[in-house]
């Protein structure tokens, strides 16, 4: 039991320092801004009218290209 708990307090010790090790040597100047890209909105669905809830207005056939 005693070799485990050593075990994992070295393994612990370990990751520990490696994070404190990169966070130490981190060169900001070096690295590219890590920045939000927003992913496009996606097509709306042609068979689809209305989505309950969406707080969209109905689509009518004259949108899809139906006569009215």
């Amino acid at each position: 039991m005693t070799r485990t708990l050593l075990l994992i307090l070295a393994a612990l010790a370990f990751m520990v320092g490696s994070f404190i090790w990169f966070v130490a040597t981190w060169d900001r100047a070096a690295e590219a801004p890590v920045t939000r890209h927003d992913a496009p909105q996606p097509a709306p669905l042609p068979w689809v009218r209305h989505i309950p809830g969406s707080g969209a207005e109905p689509r009518s056939d004259a949108s899809r290209g139906h006569a009215a």
